[in-house]
């Protein structure tokens, strides 16, 4: 078991009254309370504890060295956490329980779906109590839509969308001529809907010569036994398979496909982890291609540094999963509080929607017009380990993912269709 900087909510009501044991006339500042809300239990699960690690290493980075500084001194950061169980109406529950707990900032991103109803939540809520404004920032949720049409002056996306991802991953089909024919399959809810929607728009743009065999959604979570899907697939006569799924269901979807013979290849925004690589298996050598914000072997001393870190502070194969994004969102809020001096949503919403980062070798800038981060983008290909490019596996599978396309931000950047509307005072 391992220790992290999150606590219950029991017990870090009681670590504040103590002062976490050095006394409550030591008057040191309170700390500063994130709200994770995540699927913690259910069929997504492990997508949740994925993000857990990611952002509690985050909040260890900035408190190991001494917190954020704040008008009242040096403040740590605690990360709580509250399950979702994956659903909209248990998310809205808990971003109550966050607000009635004293949170101000709201994390979430497994799920478009449950992050725009905490959009729509939030909005309501900052606007009807002012003294109690919370700001949403979004590591995963990559519904184009939440910042086009729905963007929102407290939501920030520190993940490049949907439409961003196909973009990145189109530079490569667009290039690989032994694709004639795909099979579009994806998860039945606004993400997966935007994925397909988007890879057909594309197709159609770039590889008008590739014939679409196949576009079919599946209920999201409850598949267990993607085999009839995989048939289907492989009768179609795809060359190629593109999808948005991700945890379970696209374990559970390249696993099918590898027991039915499939040979094609898989286009994939998330084929890099949480079980995929290990699953699919040397079938997926030269097969598989995920697009990210950051891969374990994109090339730079930067960036080896920051997995190793990584690797060591979890080195069970299983915690084998880190985002750059999520470092870097942390540290764009601490940023942005240090600048605003203080935790008001308002002022620190001023602040992060002009901050720019770094780390690992890694830069983004958040875009202020809809609050869409922009970063670079990479696409990776399957190999083994060992093989030129690829000096570390995923997950213990003895397979990694070489970079076989690097994005810069100003590639990877979309036009918006945001119309922000902005609160009295920003």
């Amino acid at each position: 078991m391992y220790s992290l900087p999150f606590f219950s909510r029991r017990a870090l009501l009681a670590c504040v009254v103590t002062l976490c044991g050095v006394g409550a006339h030591a008057q040191s500042p309170a700390p500063i309370r994130l709200a994770l809300i995540e699927g913690l239990s259910g069929p997504f699960a492990n997508t949740g504890e994925s993000v857990v690690r990611n952002i509690a290493w985050a909040v260890e980075r900035v408190n190991a060295r001494g917190g954020v500084k704040t008008s009242q001194g040096l403040r740590p950061m605690v990360l709580e956490r509250y399950d979702s169980k994956g659903q909209s109406e248990e998310a809205l529950s808990a971003l109550k329980s966050a607000i009635d707990d004293g949170a101000q900032v709201v994390l979430q991103g497994n799920s478009s779906a449950n992050a725009a109803a905490l959009i729509d939540a939030i909005n309501k809520h900052n606007e009807r109590e002012p003294a109690k404004r919370v700001l949403f920032l979004n590591y995963s949720a990559v519904d184009p839509a939440l910042t086009n049409e729905k963007c929102s002056f407290w939501h920030f996306r520190f993940d490049a969308h949907a439409d961003m991802r196909m973009a990145a991953l189109m530079q490569v089909l667009r290039e690989d001529q032994q694709v004639q024919s795909a099979y579009l399959i994806g998860q039945d809810y606004s993400f997966g809907q935007a994925v397909l929607r988007e890879a057909k728009r594309q197709l159609a743009e770039q590889r008008p010569d590739v014939k679409i065999v196949g576009d079919e959604l599946h209920p999201m979570g409850r598949v267990k036994d993607f085999l009839p899907y995989a048939a289907k697939i492989k009768a179609s006569g795809a060359q190629a398979v593109i999808t948005g799924n991700w945890g379970n269901d696209l374990t559970l979807l390249v696993k099918a496909a590898r027991e039915a013979g499939y040979e094609g290849k898989f286009y994939t925004f998330y084929g890099n982890a949480l079980g995929a690589p290990a699953a699919i298996g040397e079938a997926g050598v030269g097969r598989v291609i995920a697009v990210a914000d950051w891969l374990p072997n994109v090339p730079g001393k930067a960036s080896e540094a920051f997995y190793q870190a990584f690797r060591q502070r979890f080195p069970k194969p299983a915690e084998d999963y880190v985002h750059v994004r999520m470092q870097l969102m942390v540290e764009a809020l601490a940023q942005s509080i240090e600048k605003a001096g203080h935790t008001d949503p308002l002022a620190v919403a001023l602040q992060l929607e002009k901050s720019r980062v770094s780390t690992a070798g890694q830069t983004g800038q958040m875009r202020a017009q809809d609050h869409q981060f922009q970063q670079g983008l990479v696409v990776g290909l399957m190999q083994r380990q060992g093989t030129p490019g690829v000096p570390f596996d995923v997950e213990g599978s003895g397979y990694g993912f070489k970079v076989v396309r690097q994005i810069p931000a100003e590639q990877a950047r979309l036009p918006t269709t945001c119309k922000m509307q902005r609160p009295a005072g920003a």
